[in-house]
């Protein structure tokens, strides 16, 4: 749809760069023994290089209507054999985004969509005999069990006296979902049991003094039961009974955590203001769809991160990308079958997220990868994010009848359609060529526009309620809002025609906010829209009646009751019993070197995986764009000592300033959670919360949000055991430090084939700090001297909670009155990783006192622990 002479302005300003690129029309030269293919997306996918290239010819011509399509060509020298063309082929093209071009040009780029059909009815659904209602169940590919589908017959039958749409058994798919009602978490356990072992005391004892939290909490409501999201939740109800979370903002809108914070401010007239913000922060995982789809499913990870903190007006300013991998470095001929190779996923993925993060303009202030063989089952991705926002720029409204639901952002597609209950399922042989439409693609201009609009405090005060489209779609995102909700969704922009009502409603496209506004200002908010070049209408009203209605080509194909919804599907029960950690282990050993010298024990722990430098990786992502970032992620005039936590100022517009920051860290050791995941969890918070003590952080202020990641759960009841005993962990550091967790996301579906991912429980801890108070790791001076904090534990390993918070507090008196020069959290490496990487970022050395230091201790997991550089003269104080 280009005239000539626009063509050719768009190839030397749109389509290349002249001084680097060399543009052939039509064909390229190249030899006939060169190995040439073509790649190109799936139709329906989306593709960022062709719109992009759409708005800027558009901007060349804006009468036109541009369509263009993208493709790589490959020309590849040298002698090959058809099974090596069809290795390069295979590792080159994913086909669950992409496939192999023929290489002829086609005749038109207009798609001509056949008109879909209407949604059908499941005649005879309710009356159907038990044999064959299996067999429909199966044939359908539900992330549900057979019981929520008994569950939604019997509704159906008893409540509606009709058969469900097509569309209806999708949606409650959907809303169901692991992803979305977190429904293993939901699980009752019935009977709960542990095993014999040295440490049943610790944690049959955390047990019951959950089920004593539990009984006083949720004394009087028959809707509370024993469950792991109870366990999950018990621990900030309880420290909220006591007093410990005032600063907790208080909402129905629950996307992201949420704390109010008074930050010293130097306003527009140089004066020092107090004024109350709000600092959100959200864990995201994207493990599922990177596994199929690495660049696509990381890219969205980061957006879906960003999206929840954005929903709730906060400006999003900081990321962390905290990541679980099988080695990389291992041949490609090694891959498992049907799985895409380790070191594909791994480059592809940070590229995917740099890539999304790079383009939005969002800095990365900390990017790890944890390394476990077991990771091959499924790969781990988790974007963390905070954002901050005036609180007087932000309402939280409820919904009332008559309010009107703007859906804002990107158009529909198809893509994403079931990645809620797509991530949702256990991995087997056939899922990367099946799982395909699961995978969203990323467009993060659009999301940058949602970022401009938002921190606009004219629009944030009409809007009353919001909710991003993550999974789900309109059905779940527009479908929490309010009880009750009239969506119309031929109203719905979409990316291309040939979109069925079900798609319209489960598809997760990117970039997309719902919002509740008064009808009275509903005009004013799509004008505003219009000023960032934001797409937004009117989709959905809300009404009196507490039903989900779902309108395509006028006839309803979801109308639902809310109570049924809220069910969130049938009761499921289990049993759970929780093994105990093998005690002749030594977990805290670290890296098994025994009999060998020192030098060569230090090389080796130097070049495990775990403990190895990742300056390449980090340095694919931006840390420093916003201005905001205090630590870069390598300190030292060499930087070459990583940072343990990302450091930023709290963002202002204009020419206000404030010393204020955030801090966050992770803590993640899956090899001592697969020893004990009840351990493991422990020292995950302890280890989080002892690098924001490193970096110079007021401990009495953490909160904390945690992501677990477990094997899919079976009716093996020790498999429902291990994130059982995690929680567990995570319960009793929460109690014993008083530092609650108010947020989280649970991942259980970490299996492929007979291989489970390690048992998981990261933990995040975020803590607010000035820039004054801020203490780097690397070394600054030859001449200070070394010291090594270590904290008590009791004989089950379980660190003395008293003691860590007293240390950690005359720590953090020592930063304020200026004696710490640096500081490290030891960790997986011991003191070995722990003072080398102290050292590199200067280039200074360290002298060990072996009368002080066993040399059994230097590899040593001393989580916990914290080694601190100070002047000569400072060491006694």
């Amino acid at each position: 749809n280009l005239s000539d002479d626009v063509f050719e302005k768009a190839i030397v300003t749109v389509f290349s760069e002249p001084p680097v690129d060399i543009v052939y029309k039509e064909e390229f030269p190249h030899t006939d023994d060169e190995f040439v293919f073509t790649m190109e997306y799936l139709p329906g996918q989306f593709d960022q290089r062709a719109d992009s290239a759409e708005q800027c010819v558009k901007l060349l011509d804006d009468s036109s209507e541009p369509i263009i399509r993208s493709g790589v060509t490959y020309a590849i020298s040298g002698t090959l054999s058809d099974a090596d063309k069809k290795t390069i082929e295979e590792y080159v093209i994913n086909p669950v985004e992409s496939r192999l071009s023929n290489g002829d040009k086609p005749e038109t780029l207009i798609t001509e969509f056949e008109e879909p059909a209407d949604v059908a009815v499941l005649d005879g659904f309710c009356s159907m005999p038990e044999d064959e209602f299996k067999k429909l169940y199966e044939s359908f590919g539900l992330a549900m069990t057979y019981k929520d589908f008994q569950h939604i017959r019997n509704y159906f039958s008893a409540e509606e006296h009709r058969d469900p749409t097509m569309t209806e058994i999708r949606v409650l798919d959907t809303y169901w979902s692991d992803h979305c009602r977190h429904t293993t978490f939901a699980t009752e356990l019935t009977n709960i049991t542990f095993d014999e072992g040295k440490y049943k005391a610790a944690i049959e004892g955390t047990f019951k003094k959950y089920l004593e939290d539990a009984a006083e909490i949720n004394a009087g409501r028959d809707d509370k039961f024993t469950c792991l999201m109870d366990i999950a939740l018990m621990g900030m109800k309880k420290l909220r009974r006591d007093g410990k979370l005032e600063d907790l903002d208080e909402s129905d809108e629950i996307n992201a955590c949420t704390i109010v914070v008074p930050l010293q401010i130097r306003n527009e007239d140089g004066e020092l203001v107090t004024e109350d913000w709000l600092i959100s922060f959200k864990n995201e995982t994207h493990n599922h769809p990177t596994e199929i789809e690495p660049f696509g499913g990381a890219a969205t990870c980061l957006g879906g991160a960003i999206r929840d903190p954005l929903s709730g007006r906060t400006y999003v300013y900081q990321a962390m990308r905290v990541t679980g991998a099988a080695d990389p470095t291992k041949p490609l001929k090694e891959t498992l079958p049907n799985k895409l190779p380790q070191k594909k996923i791994v480059t592809t993925a940070a590229k995917g997220y740099s890539s999304y993060g790079n383009q939005i303009g969002l800095a990365t202030g900390l990017v790890q990868e944890v390394y476990h063989p077991n990771y091959v089952a499924k790969r781990m991705e988790i974007g963390a994010v905070i954002g901050a926002a005036p609180k007087d720029n932000v309402k939280r409204l409820t919904s009332d009848p008559g309010d009107v639901i703007i859906l804002l952002g990107g158009r529909t597609g198809r893509d994403g359609c079931g990645g809620a209950t797509g991530s949702s399922k256990a991995h087997n042989s056939e899922s990367l060529e099946s799982c395909g439409a699961e995978v969203q693609k990323g467009n993060p201009p659009t999301e940058r526009k949602l970022q401009r609009l938002f921190r606009r405090p004219e629009v944030t005060k009409l809007i009353k309620k919001c909710n991003d489209f993550g999974a789900g779609g309109v059905s779940v995102a527009i479908g929490e809002l309010a009880d009750g909700l009239d969506v119309n969704l031929d109203l719905v922009p979409k990316k291309y025609a040939g979109l069925d009502g079900t798609e319209l409603a489960i598809s997760e496209s990117q970039e997309r906010m719902a919002l509740v506004v008064d009808a009275a200002d509903a005009d004013k908010l799509l004008d505003y829209a219009r000023e960032e070049n934001l797409e937004a209408v009117k989709v959905a009203t809300v009404t009196e009646e507490p039903r989900l209605v779902l309108r395509w080509r006028g006839r309803d194909i979801v109308n639902i009751s809310r109570a049924f919804l809220n069910t969130n599907g049938a009761h499921q029960e289990t049993e759970a019993e929780v093994e105990m950690p093998a005690e002749d282990a030594k977990p805290f050993a670290g890296i098994d070197a025994e009999g060998v010298d020192v030098k060569t024990k230090w090389l080796d722990i130097l070049s495990d995986l775990n403990v190895a430098s990742e300056r390449g990786l980090v340095e694919m992502f931006d840390s420093t764009i916003g201005a905001c970032t205090v630590t870069m992620p390598y300190g030292g005039k060499y930087q070459l000592s990583p940072m343990q936590s990302m450091i930023a100022t709290v963002p202002m517009l204009g020419t206000r300033r404030t010393h204020s920051v955030s801090m966050m860290s992770y803590g993640l050791d899956p090899y001592l959670l697969s020893w004990s995941p009840y351990h493991g969890a422990i020292y995950a918070v302890v280890d989080s919360v002892a690098k924001i003590a490193a970096a110079g952080g007021d401990v009495s202020k953490i909160r904390l949000t945690f992501q677990e990641y477990f094997e899919r759960m079976t009716e093996d009841k020790t498999r429902w055991g291990k994130p059982l005993a995690a929680l567990l962990g995570a319960y009793s550091a929460q109690l014993g430090l008083g530092l609650p967790s108010i947020g989280g996301k649970d991942s259980m579906s970490g299996s492929f084939n007979e291989i489970d991912v390690p048992p998981t429980l990261c933990s995040f801890a975020v803590d607010m700090n000035t820039v004054e108070n801020v203490v780097t790791s690397e070394l600054k001076e030859a001449g200070n001297f070394l010291l090594k904090l270590d904290i008590d534990k009791d004989e089950l390993d379980v660190p003395v909670y008293s003691d860590v918070l007293e240390k950690y507090a005359l720590i953090r008196k020592a930063v304020e009155a200026g004696l710490i020069q640096s500081a490290f959290a030891v960790g997986f490496g011991g003191i070995i990783e722990a003072v080398s990487k102290m050292a590199f970022g200067n280039k200074l050395g360290v002298t060990i006192d072996d009368k002080v230091v066993a040399e059994d201790e230097l590899g040593r997991k001393d989580y916990g622990s914290i080694i601190f550089e100070v002047r000569p003269d400072d060491v006694k104080q």
